[in-house]
């Protein structure tokens, strides 16, 4: 079995900013990842410090595996299936190749966003013209009609969020899921159109989206939308696997300075710990999580 001081679990933003870090300390470091983490979607991150015109999930997570190889960190395209104490460290195993040992983990291995199969058309302009989350890209859809494709309470929420950006907006109800009566009141108060009605297809062409059409054969244009369907996936099932203390909504709770799980040797870092979900956080929670497992890969030399 390969020995590395370092095991990244997760090659998304937070695993490849702690790569970089822990090969600029000249760490043995191993990033596993499976190459289907969230950032492979989003066609353009808008809020980022010194990308004028935003950059892609790819792109960036390009050019960090770029950076992180360059400083001797190795790669290895896979699923980790379980992570488990062996001795004073810990052995990772994979679905494809042969366990690791190594002494640090961390994971960063990223939440699913929970999108309804009907809109898996929309994938090509994820960050364009659909998007996720309204901190991110409300800016984005300023004074601009903009649809909730939506469930419930969440998408109900979402329309609230997005009517600091615009008011014209349409929530429409996909999952036909009850909405709260306070909720309501306020989307009426708000002149928010609400559509208690499924989509039957998506309209768009190139990066350009055009709307939906309705069950019931009905169009309605937009030039943008957001998704708002709760229920993502938190991928925290290693981290409880060996003892990780984890949120009530099954985000890892970490040390808010080290960034370390309450198992001495494991960390986690990135939209798997509970916090913004904002990529500039996620780079931090990495780098931070990288200074502290140097700490202690220096101690036990």
């Amino acid at each position: 079995m390969k020995k590395y001081e370092a095991v990244i679990v997760g090659g998304g933003i937070a695993g490849l900013q702690a790569a970089i870090q822990l090969g600029r300390y000249e760490h043995e470091t191993l990033v596993i990842d499976s190459d289907r983490g969230r950032s492979n979607l989003c066609r353009c991150y808008h809020n980022l410090l010194g990308w004028l015109e935003g950059v892609s999930g790819k792109e960036l997570r390009s050019i960090g595996k770029k950076q992180a190889e360059r400083l001797g960190v190795n790669f290895l395209q896979d699923t980790v299936s379980d992570v488990r104490k062996e001795g004073n460290g810990f052995l990772i195993s994979t679905n494809e190749h042969s366990d690791f040992i190594t002494s640090c983990v961390l994971l960063a291995t990223g939440v699913v966003d929970r999108i309804p199969a009907k809109f898996t058309d929309l994938y090509p302009i994820l960050g364009l013209r659909v998007f996720i989350c309204p901190d991110c890209d409300g800016y984005q859809v300023k004074g601009e009609r903009t649809l909730v494709l939506g469930t419930g309470n969440p998408g109900a929420n979402m329309a609230l969020t997005l009517s600091y950006w615009t008011e014209d907006l349409i929530y429409i109800n996909h999952e036909r899921r009850g909405v709260d009566s306070d909720l309501m009141a306020q989307l009426a108060e708000k002149n928010i159109k609400y559509i208690h009605q499924s989509v039957e297809s998506v309209l768009s062409e190139g990066d350009t989206f055009h709307g939906v059409i309705l069950q019931d054969g009905s169009r309605i244009k937009a030039k943008y939308a957001f998704f708002a369907f709760g229920g993502n996936k938190v991928k925290s099932e290693l981290a409880k696997g060996i003892g990780v203390e984890l949120h009530h909504n099954k985000h890892i709770l970490v040390d808010g300075r080290t960034k370390m799980t309450n198992i001495p040797g494991v960390w986690a870092a990135g939209d798997v710990v509970a916090h913004s979900e904002q990529v500039a956080v996620a780079m931090g929670e990495g780098l931070q999580a990288a200074i502290w497992m140097h700490k202690k890969i220096i101690e036990d030399k």
